[in-house]
């Protein structure tokens, strides 16, 4: 039963109210625009039935279900219930705005009762206003006149903005000016921004404390965990809040984003930016140009020397292949730590300034900024001695020339971390996606890659008519990957396939110089009216999903972020041509951890890792067909390893249930 709150009577079996809900006559029922699924009743009832009873749950729900509504329900009645806070995380910032401003509103006139809920982002993206009026009275120290303008337009917005959060903002400011100004746990604190009531972030953060529901991304959500940023409070069975519960949406993705903020990452560019934030000796402006005595301003140089060299030591021990962008780490000490004391002496020049500073503002920035630089010292120091053994080490190469070094780390097995973070006894965890599932029902193989071994499963199917709706075309006449023609069948394979469908098709990659090389079909494409979007070619992400929605016959070409998260519903995606199993890259220094992990333990590594992740993949890729009933259309894939490997028919298994065609 749900847990009361003193003073409240008992409610109604809350399963069966829910399953009224969302029954044919329910109170979905009143709105226009609702359709009657049992798939989505099956799913909401089986959310509530995990609140009710203060359980965890994996769910799988097939596109078409409406997720959504069926996990948002059950938890905004919970939580006005029971008194508990929903925590809902997904993926992205658009996925949370879709849900703060299309689904909730729609809860929110069901449970006929205020519902009060917020959108969190990370501090960095919200302006604070104590800062930004110390900037502009310190704005000839710290900017140049193209950033002096920056920050008054800064400034002027500051006054009309509702939320204060920089994708209010009609222009994107350098990082050098936003980072001025923006929130930071140290400076922009309840105690000097919060009385005032202006601070963007600090009445978000009261707002958020009344909320009954919360709604973040799994970045913020793997961050903030167990950190007590957004609650000064105990919390002993709760996520961000005490005896809060979670719901993560899109949790296909939790592994990767809670291996990335669960480890450790220094960047060449982000002290070099730290650094200059101080004092940039060529523009003579800086943090530190009001305070700064010969002695400090040369520490400050000393440190940026030796951290420039320190990097471009790194960049040399590690031996990159030709294409490759990460190099593995396997012994501590790869470089001399030579940065270590030119750190340590600027930090102490700083906080002797700090100590002398009489303004409490200006002294926490100082303190502050000594706080990031010995940050960064202890982040260098434990991935040179690869202090936590059982994390993945890695150097890692950008920027346009390949030429900007970073260190990372990430523990090898995420499920070891998230068990007792997520699934904690007294803890709700409510984890769901569209795919879960490698042919399983059970949903074992993600369970296990997330420590949700122990956490009850269902698997809701989609209420699609998948063989009516799709057809899938398989080549089997394509050379396999290792042969030598394979490049130059792939090509023509590629032009076959999206004749097929007259364009209107999303070509899916596993390496960007795969999709290079195909791209010489531009030219044929452009001869039939076609117009050709590729990824890498200047155009950001959404820009060109909105120009391929638009352009009905267009095609694109896209890698590893087209394979999730892509809603174009009707005609403009008729064709989902996969070129390749999307089989991890085996030299990726987390994945090579991960199958060495298992073979230690005396496992497949290719089958018990490899397969299942590519299955996962796949399906992900293929799921952008069929995002509506009405749509229809047509998979191409063109890697014959389905028909001719003894793993293929696990691929074909996991595959929705459609006409299957062979091209010989």
């Amino acid at each position: 039963m749900i847990g009361l709150m003193d003073g409240q009577a008992a409610p109604e079996d809350f399963v069966a109210g829910i399953g009224r809900d969302f029954s044919d006559g329910g109170a979905l029922s009143r709105s226009s625009d609702f359709e009657f699924r049992p798939e989505q009743r099956q799913l909401a009832m089986a959310v509530a039935g995990a609140l009710d009873g203060r359980q965890s749950l994996v769910a799988e729900a097939g596109t078409g279900v409406g997720k959504s509504l069926a996990y948002l329900l059950p938890a905004a009645r919970y939580a006005l219930e029971s008194g508990r806070k929903a925590v809902i995380s997904t993926h992205t910032i658009n996925l949370q705005e879709q849900l703060i401003r299309k689904d909730i509103p729609i809860v929110r006139k069901l449970v006929g009762d205020e519902l009060p809920a917020v959108l969190l982002k990370g501090r960095g993206n919200y302006l604070c206003p104590n800062r930004l009026k110390r900037a502009m009275q310190q704005s000839r120290d710290l900017f140049s006149s193209s950033e002096d303008e920056e920050l008054r337009a800064i400034q002027g917005w500051a006054e009309t903005t509702r939320d204060g959060t920089l994708s209010d903002l009609e222009f994107q400011p350098s990082p050098k000016v936003w980072q001025q100004v923006c929130s930071e746990p140290h400076l922009c604190t309840a105690r000097f921004c919060g009385p005032r009531g202006d601070c963007f972030f600090q009445e978000t953060r009261k707002r958020a404390a009344e909320a009954r529901i919360l709604v973040v991304n799994h970045t913020l959500f793997f961050a903030l965990l167990d950190t007590g940023e957004w609650s000064d409070e105990e919390k002993p069975s709760g996520f961000l809040f005490p005896n809060d519960f979670a719901v993560l949406d899109e949790a296909h993705t939790v592994e990767q984003v809670a291996a990335v903020q669960l480890g450790l990452r220094v960047s060449q560019a982000g002290l070099r930016f730290d650094l200059q934030r101080l004092y940039d000796g060529r523009r003579r402006k800086g943090l530190l140009k009001s305070h700064g005595s010969a002695v400090l301003l040369r520490a400050v140089e000393e440190a940026r020397v030796e951290s420039e060299k320190f990097f471009a030591g790194v960049g040399d021990a590690a031996r990159f292949g030709e294409w490759a962008r990460e190099w593995r780490v396997r012994e501590p000490g790869l470089v001399p730590n030579s940065v270590a004391e030119p750190l340590r002496r600027l930090w102490r020049e700083i906080d002797s300034v700090a100590a002398e500073v009489d303004n409490e503002s200006s002294r926490a920035e100082l303190q502050d900024a000594s706080r990031r630089l010995r940050e960064a010292h202890g982040a260098i120091a434990c991935f040179l001695d690869q202090s936590d053994e059982d994390h993945v080490h890695w150097v890692q190469r950008g920027g346009r020339d390949e030429s900007v070094i970073s260190l990372h780390a990430a523990p090898v097995r995420v499920a070891d971390k998230l068990r007792p973070l997520l699934f904690a006894p007294g803890k709700s965890c409510i984890m769901t996606s569209a795919t879960l599932g490698v042919g399983d029902p059970s949903l074992g193989w993600f369970r296990g890659r997330v420590g949700a071994e122990e956490v009850p499963a269902s698997c809701v199917g989609s209420p699609f008519d998948f063989r009516r709706q799709m057809k899938i075309r398989i080549w089997k006449k394509m050379p396999e990957p290792s042969a030598p023609n394979h490049a130059k069948e792939l090509v023509n394979a590629i032009r076959e396939a999206v004749e097929a469908s007259e364009g209107r098709a999303f070509v899916l990659f596993t390496s960007y110089r795969m999709m290079r090389e195909a791209a010489v079909l531009e030219d044929h494409f452009r001869e039939r009216g076609w117009r050709l979007l590729v990824q890498g070619s200047g155009m950001p992400r959404h820009r060109m999903i909105e120009e391929f929605r638009r352009d009905v016959p267009s095609v694109l070409f896209g890698t590893d972020s087209f394979w999730t998260g892509v809603d174009v519903p009707g005609e403009a995606l008729s064709n989902v041509v996969v070129t390749r199993l999307p089989f991890a890259v085996p030299d990726n220094p987390l994945t090579q951890s991960r199958l060495e992990a298992i073979e230690a333990e005396g496992g497949n590594a290719f089958m018990e890792y490899s397969v299942p992740e590519a299955i996962l993949k796949l399906r992900q890729g293929v799921g952008r067909l069929i995002r509506t009933a009405k749509d229809s259309g047509l998979v191409c894939l063109l890697d014959n390893r389905v028909l001719t490997k003894r793993y293929g028919r696990a691929f074909l298994d996991a595959l929705p249930d459609a006409p299957v065609e062979i091209v010989e």
